[in-house]
Order: structure tokens, then sequence, then C-alpha cells
């Protein structure tokens, strides 16, 4: 559609000339400890699952609520604009969160160690820069295409706003003052109904996890003749909201790829593989002597990775014409567009000067900063294919909205191009795995971070913010959820690494201790019992044993095989401590077009078994990549997922017959469903239950005593945890939360 020169204006819910508190610290600071929360939950649910749900009308209502306990105490009462402000700073976590998960575990599961400055260089870079690249088409994407580019989370998030609207907001719209009104009302309702989620999800966490109260991941393993089978799930609260939030469809369809692999695969590899007397390469011991976990840890991740990579391009190559689409508009419509009146305050941004300014000085940071081990071509790629994918990011999200944007698509792309040159140069290094995957998340968090800058410039569009003090927010809460959420992933990934005793994966195996400089200790709850330093061997290949991270003694003697937590494949310490992993699938996709581009190293047979079963599914008119990702996750996983969005099927389909839904088309039946309160509930559910989770594996190994002190009385004491009846028991207090959120989600008929 082309664009119109003389669009017709766009009355904002507060006028230009109206004088209301907007950058306010109490904002800033709000928004930005909610995109540091939300950030947080995000990126524990990526690594996972490999999926995020929106945080900003949650956050939205958080902010209309605490400002307004704060009136009640004696503050002062919040303009509408504050309230933007602070939903503005607080939508930066999230995508800061899905860009980081997605890229960054890569470098574990390539044999690299997860350095600091180099996670938050990549966070901090790649979340101002796709901001910076925003700035320029705001004036077309928001303004000028309007009509044209609907923004739906951005719209919806507007309206949440408008309807909590404080008196002197509604004074400066030109409203007439009357008793509180519904829409008030109701969103106070929805405000207690968020937080109401995240005290449940929370206390539910914390006494299944920390106190023991109940088995967290009841299972059932089958016999003959389906021997190796097994169904289990994790009965978690963030894991149902996801579920709930993304809808039955998706649900359903990642929980069949567990299935397929669980309940076929695996049983199929154990029927034919208990009989052989050889070690049947990848795995390292016998079928025979395999659990359904070691079955899945030898042969199901290469056979679902293969999948999530062929479903991921071809979820990409199904997008192009869209992307080519979205990016020839984005492109046409810089400079094409309607002149500002800088003098309106609602039509000022950063000046572009400033914005030339930033990217430069961003470029030159990524060049010179040696973790990145960055090179000028590196640099130069960033630069085009950041600017490229943060302008189709941002118009893909006006179209479709942030759930439905192919985030991690633009960054399959983007690796894949990097491999290619990287290839055609000759550079196969280890050197350059950091290099190619340093590319691909910086864009990744660019166009991720754009697509989210867009949503909040169309709320402040539509409620009438100061684009320039919106633009100065984002920055802010981009710059701290990325300081934060660096450190968190780093956490995540130590708390749960195994120190697997060589002498059990690799007896014997040795090397030349006086080639290796770099040192390490024993970190967590193993360093009590080992306070040595060791020297640090990444071995490569398979010789001898698995290839991974070792810690060598003087001698040159394998001591420890490190089993890092995002990936890893031993569950249990040496003294018989549970470990939870994460399985980071989204990561998996980018180490294998790493490892298959630059150094194929791949055991080719499974993966392409897995690219066949993505076709097969394609030919079929199923789209693959939610299966794919479900054939790659522990059914644990995926099936909790399910249930939420079985869920979410019941309570629409209840809704869906109640008369103020009759005249609605399947469209705008779906629009209110995802405004819902279950949805509320269920975004509660996520971050008390995924905050939660973070805490716990964090202090675990401070907390160690506790822990075994907990462990104990549970296995001996408590049915709900640990005996015949434990796992149906452990259902019950999952199925409170299930009633709950399909109490909750069920709608009053209006008169």
């Amino acid at each position: 559609m082309p664009l119109d020169p003389h669009p017709a204006p766009v009355r904002p819910y507060i006028p230009d000339e109206a004088k209301l508190p907007e950058l306010t610290f109490r904002a800033l600071f709000l928004g930005t400890l909610l995109g540091m929360v939300f950030g947080a939950s995000s990126l524990y649910l990526v690594l996972k699952v490999g999926l995020t749900v929106s945080a900003s009308i949650p956050v939205a209502v958080i902010a209309i609520t605490v400002f307004g306990l704060a009136k009640k105490l004696g503050g002062k009462d919040s303009s509408i604009l504050e309230n933007s402000i602070t939903q503005t700073a607080g939508s930066a976590g999230e995508s800061i969160a899905f860009g980081l998960g997605v890229t960054m575990p890569a470098i574990l599961i390539l044999g690299f160690d997860l350095e600091i400055s180099r996670v938050m260089l990549v966070g901090v870079l790649g979340g101002l820069l796709g901001i910076l690249m925003m700035i320029p088409m705001r004036r077309t994407m928001i303004v000028d295409q309007h009509r044209e580019l609907k923004f739906p989370e951005g719209t919806a998030c507007a309206e949440v706003l408008k309807a909590a609207a404080t008196d002197s907001s509604r004074l400066a719209a030109g409203e007439s003052l009357q008793a509180e009104s519904e829409a008030a009302r109701d969103a106070k309702r929805r405000a207690r109904i968020i937080f109401g989620g995240f005290g449940i999800g929370l206390l539910y966490k914390a006494l299944n996890v920390s106190f023991k109260g109940w088995k967290d991941t009841p299972e059932v393993v089958f016999g003959a003749p389906l021997k190796g089978g097994s169904v289990g799930a994790e009965v978690s609260p963030e894991l149902l909201g996801v579920g709930y939030i993304i809808g039955s469809r998706i649900a359903l369809t990642m929980a069949a790829g567990g299935v397929l692999s669980y309940l076929l695969l695996i049983p199929m590899i154990k029927f034919f593989g208990d009989p052989l007397t050889t070690i049947l390469a990848p795995g390292s011991t016998l079928i025979s002597e395999m659990g359904p976990n070691e079955v899945r840890s030898a042969y199901i991740l290469y056979i679902g990775a293969g999948a999530v990579a062929a479903g991921g391009l071809i979820s990409l190559c199904r997008a192009m014409p869209m992307i080519w689409n979205s990016l020839a508009a984005g492109l046409a419509g810089i400079g094409k567009g309607s002149k500002a009146d800088t003098s309106k305050r609602t039509e000022r941004d950063i000046p572009m000067k400033w914005v030339v300014i930033g990217c430069l000085g961003i470029i030159a940071v990524i060049t010179a900063a040696t973790p990145l081990h960055m090179n000028v071509l590196g640099a130069l790629l960033i630069l085009v294919f950041g600017f490229l994918f943060s302008t189709v990011s941002s118009r893909l999200t006006g179209e479709i909205g942030s759930s439905s944007n192919p985030t991690s698509g633009m960054a399959v792309a983007t690796l894949l191009f990097t491999c290619l040159i990287f290839l055609i140069m000759g550079w196969t290094g280890g050197q350059y795995y950091v290099t190619a995957l340093s590319v691909g998340a910086i864009v990744c968090i660019a166009s991720a971070n754009a697509g989210t800058t867009s949503q909040d410039l169309k709320t402040g569009f539509l409620v009438g913010s100061t684009p320039r003090l919106q633009q100065y927010a984002i920055l802010a809460g981009s710059l701290a959820s990325a300081l934060l959420l660096g450190p968190i992933l780093l956490q995540l990934n130590e708390s749960s690494t195994v120190y697997v005793p060589a002498a059990q994966v690799a007896p014997g195996l040795s090397t030349d201790a006086s080639k290796l400089s770099a040192t390490a200790q024993l970190h967590g709850p193993q360093a009590a019992g080992d306070s040595k330093v060791y020297k640090v061997w990444q071995k490569t290949d398979a010789e001898g044993g698995p290839a991974g991270k070792y810690l060598i003694d003087e001698q040159g003697k394998a001591v420890y095989l490190v089993d890092p937590g995002i990936n890893g494949t031993h569950s249990k310490r040496p003294d018989g401590t549970e470990v939870k992993k994460y399985d980071a699938p989204k990561a998996v996709l980018m180490s294998y077009i790493i490892k298959g581009i630059l150094d194929q190293q791949l055991p080719w047979t499974l993966v392409i078994l897995g690219v066949m079963a993505a076709v097969v599914l394609e030919l079929a008119g199923i789209q693959s990549l939610s299966f794919a990702v479900g054939v790659y996750l522990p059914l644990s996983a995926t099936l909790p997922v399910a249930i939420g969005g079985v869920l979410r099927w019941l309570a629409d389909r209840r809704n869906n017959t109640l008369p103020q839904y009759a005249k609605l088309n399947e469209e705008e039946k779906q629009a209110a469903g995802d405004r819902s309160e279950g949805v509320l509930l269920a975004s509660g559910y996520i971050a008390g239950g995924a905050l939660a989770g973070i805490v716990i594996a964090i202090t675990a190994g401070v907390l160690t005593n506790f822990d075994a002190m907990m462990g104990n009385w549970a296995e001996h004491s408590n049915p709900f945890y640990s005996g015949a009846s434990a796992d149906a028991l452990s259902l019950l207090p999952y199925a409170f939360i299930m009633g709950l959120l399909l109490w909750v989600a069920r709608e009053k008929k209006q008169t």
C-alpha cells in the first residue's frame, strides 16, 4: 500500500498542548525495575522452552496499580504519560532476554565459556542498536501509516492506559470528571489478578522446589511392549501460564513433538538397539543399559536439532515474501513521510545527529571489543543486517504483532550468511565460531528490540506521549536489563553445572598439561569437597571421551568433565543430588548452523532424520517449527504447556457463547481472549514461578545444607514427594492452580 502523503490527523488522548508530568524519576525507576523482573522471567522461559510472552500489558497494569497505591499513601497522582513511560521502560527486558537466550548459550554448546563481558556487551550493544535504528522510522511507520500498521499489542496497551486514566489525565484529555468509572474499577480488578497470580506462582514454586512439598516432575515409565516409553510433566505454574497465553494450537503441536520422541522414537530405538552387543555411535554406552533420558541425550537430541533447524529455515523461507515486502516498504518510507512539526511536543524525536553518532559509536565498540573476537567484516555485517532486520522487525510487528514476528528466523538468516561468508574466506577455526555467533546475537537482539520499541511508540502515539522521552526511557530500560540479564544467564548455567568425574565418562583420558594455560576451580556445591586449581582443556573431538571442557591436573590427567547447566546431559552430581538442566532449543539451532557450515562436525544421519521429519510435516500442511521444538525438548516441558493451551481452549469456547461475543468475528474473539483475565492470571503465574525458579537456582549453591535437609525429610516423611503414590498426589496442588486459572478465565454474562 503506498504511503498517504496527507494522512488524516489522529487526535491523541492527551493533546499536544497539555502539560502533564511524564519522564519522572519514579516512572523511569519503576519501569526499569519491572523491565528487569519480566526480562529475568523471560530469560528463564526461553532457556526452558524457547518461548517468551509479551510483558507490555502486565507492566502497564502494575504501573497503574503501584502509582495508585502510592497516592493512597500520600503521594502524588500519576499521569497517563508517566504510566506510558513506565510501560515503555519496562518492555525492553523481554526482547533482550529473548535475543540473549536464543544465541548466547550456543557458545556453551560449541565448547566455549560464557564470559560475563561478552554476554553483557552483546546485550547492551544489540539493545541500544535496535532502538537507535528504529528512531528514523517512527514518523513513517507510526504516524503516516497509522491505519495500515495496527501494532496490536501497542494499541491494546494504549487502551489499558486510557481505561485507567487518573483525574488529572482525564481533565487534560477534555473529559468530564464523574464518579469512578467502570473502566477504572476494571483496571484495578485486573491488577489484583496479576499480583495474585504472581504471589501464587511464587509461593507454589517455593513450596514445590525449595521445601520439597511435592514431586515436581511426576512420571510414568512403561515396560513392554512400549519399553523405554515414558510420560512426565513438570507441574510448574510458569509453563502452565505459557501454554494458556500462546493458545491450544501451538501448545498442542509442541506436545505432539514430545509424544513422537518419548512414545515412538525412544521405544523404537530401545526395541532395535537392546539386542546390540556393541556401542552405537554417537552414544557412549550400550543401548540396553540406557534409560529413556540417556537415549534422548545420545540420539533424540540430534534428531530434534535437525528438525528445529529445518523448521526454522522453512519458516524463514515461508516468511521471505512478507519480509521482502516489509523491507521494501520500510526503506521506501524513510525520507518520504510528511515532515514532522518539531515545535509540537508529540513530534519530537531524539535528533538524527545523535542517532548517527550513537550507531557509529556502537559499531566502533563492537569492532574494538576483545571479548567479541570481532573483525571489520563482522562489524559491517552487523551494521547491514542490523539495519535491514530492524526495519523488517518494526514493520512486521505493526502488521502481525510481536508474538508472530519471526525474530529468531532473521537471526538464523544472519548466521547463515555470516557463516557462508566466513567459509568462503577460509575462516573455520574456533575463534570464528564466536565471531559469527556475536554477529547473529547482536542482530537478533537489535531486531527484537526494534519491534518492541515500535509497539511502545505506537502506544505513546495513541496516548499522546513525547516520543523523545519514550526513546530515552527504553534506552535506559534496555541498558539496565542487559546489565542484569548477563549475570543471571551465567548464574543459571553455573548453578546447574555438574563436574562429572572423568573416570566415569573418559577413563584414562589425558593430554599435555604444559600446553594449557587457563585455570579454573570447581564452583557451586561440589566446590566444598574440592578446592584445587586445575588447568582447562577444551576438547573438540570425541576420541577417548566426549568432547567438552575438562579440568586437568598437573600431570595432564583428566579429573572432571564440566557438564554445563545449559544444554548439559548429566542431571545428577556425584553425591546423587538432582540438577535441573536448561535445554535452550533455539540456541542449539544456532550452534548446529555454525558447526554444520564451518566444520561439518555433526552426526549427520540423525540430523537428516530430523530434517525429513520436518519436511514430512510441511508436506502434510502442518507448520513444523513448533513441532520440531517439541521433538527436541523433554515431554515433561511440553506437556504442561499443552495443558495450559487446553485450558485456554476451554475458556475461550465457553466465553464465545456469551451474548457480548455474538457479533464478533474470529479475529476479534481472539483479540478479546488475549485481553482476558485468564491471560492476566497466566502472566502472573509466569512471572512468579519463573522468578522463584531463578532465585532457587542461584541460591542452590549457598543453601546446600538446607536443600539437603529438606530433601532428606521429603524422601522419608513426605508421601507427596516420595513413595508409591507421590506421582499421583503431586497432581493435586497442580490441579488447584489449573482450576483457579479456568475459573478466573470464565467471563460473566453482560446484560
